[in-house]
């Protein structure tokens, strides 16, 4: 077979936090997990940390660990419970094992697609996560294989690293597998095949060259990285796709030059969050009414919104839920309203507004007796109305 073309090395555009996705095909060997790979990619995490940038590690192998701590081997057809049964042991190894790369803690983060389609549980994982990466740890996500029937018989964390990228408003995805990255063609079986450095729309064509699985260790193939590289595109994130066998590459990588292939999001990650904020439906009445001072705090110095400039919630709605953020001055004495400032994802329910309106945000939790930050909505979380100039970008 003639002889596989090489990636030429290109720029990244810069970054302040980012996933990485390590596949079982990096980790795993017939004794369990081992270092030969992990090495090198913890020595990439640990210099973008040194550098003052965020990582989380989305990492498969647990049912790889487990299986060795038995010394079974796999059975074609092998029960779902004995699958959940080896995730359940070599979880620990998995975390265990990357502890001993770094000085600093790890924190197991154990995800199910319920944790992401339920809006209150999506918020409490961003909060965990946004809490690990502010004391200085390193969040190592998984998904929770012991009780997630489905997400087992997927076996896809390329597509829960796309899941966790929007989750902490990350902005790229690092994907590490065991090729140097997407060609046009199988190059081990097409004579000619040509490296593609970077794909500006993975659509049905780009999914067309993708092959099956390559490895009899992990479960993803070229088609779930491929899933992934849209998914994450949708939330304005760029997807790399990079050796992680390599230690050149992965050092490479630190210093922003990339050896493989960078998918392209459509938009950037603000434009798209923006878009979904004022594009999505919002349940009839659900407001938050605040008070001039709020609204210059949000529009002039694009602040977040606290308590204290609340005046009152309209209508019902939960944790979680899109609302329409509208000027108190602005209130009819019908219950209209006649200008909505902007749109944003509540923190707290409405019933929990109508308390902690007008307090400060240390009080938040001596009223409630919880606290979900000090925040009503985060300025992430926060999009203008469309008249403002500040927000005319974001369209």
């Amino acid at each position: 077979m003639s002889e596989i073309p090489a990636f030429a090395e290109q720029p990244l555009p810069a970054w302040k936090r980012a996933v990485l996705k390590v596949g079982s095909s990096l980790l795993a060997d017939d004794g369990g997990l081992s270092p030969r790979n992990a090495q090198h990619l913890a020595a990439f995490v640990e210099a973008c940390q040194q550098q003052g940038r965020e990582v989380v590690i989305v990492s498969s192998g647990a049912v790889a660990a487990g299986r060795a701590m038995l010394h079974a081997s796999p059975r074609p057809g092998a029960a779902m419970a004995e699958r959940q049964a080896l995730a359940a042991l070599g979880q620990a190894r998995l975390m265990a094992f990357w502890q001993g790369f770094f000085a600093r803690p790890v924190a197991q983060v154990l995800l199910t697609h319920d944790d992401v389609r339920n809006r209150r549980r999506y918020l409490n994982a961003q909060a965990t996560l946004r809490e690990l990466l502010r004391c200085g740890a390193l969040p190592i996500v998984n998904e929770n294989d012991t009780v997630s029937v489905d997400e087992l018989k997927l076996g896809d964390n390329d597509t829960l690293g796309a899941i966790v990228a929007a989750l902490i408003d990350a902005d790229a995805l690092f994907i590490a597998t065991d090729i140097d990255g997407l060609y046009d063609a199988d190059p081990r079986t097409t004579p000619g095949a040509r490296p593609m450095r970077i794909v500006t729309d993975p659509g049905d064509n780009i999914l067309a060259m993708a092959g099956g699985a390559g490895s009899s260790v992990g479960t993803g193939g070229m088609r779930t990285k491929i899933l992934a590289a849209q998914r994450a595109g949708a939330a304005g994130i760029d997807t790399v796709l990079f050796n992680g066998t390599r230690e050149a590459v992965s050092q490479a990588l630190a210093d922003n030059r990339l050896i493989g292939t960078r998918f392209v999001a459509a938009r950037s990650r603000v434009a798209a969050r923006k878009h979904w904020l004022r594009h999505a439906p919002v349940d009839a009445g659900a407001a938050i009414v605040i008070d001039a001072g709020a609204a210059a705090a949000l529009i002039e110095r694009g602040a977040s919104l606290l308590p204290i400039g609340v005046a009152d919630a309209q209508g019902e709605f939960r944790r979680g839920d899109l609302v329409e953020i509208v000027l108190v001055e602005s209130m009819r004495a019908d219950g209209g309203r006649t200008q909505c400032i902007a749109r944003g994802v509540s923190q707290y329910s409405a019933a929990d507004i109508r308390r902690i309106a007008r307090r400060q945000s240390h009080e938040i939790e001596s009223i409630l007796g919880y606290n979900y930050g000090e925040n009503i909505v985060h300025r992430d979380d926060l999009s203008l109305h469309a008249s403002h100039p500040n927000e005319a970008a974001d369209v």
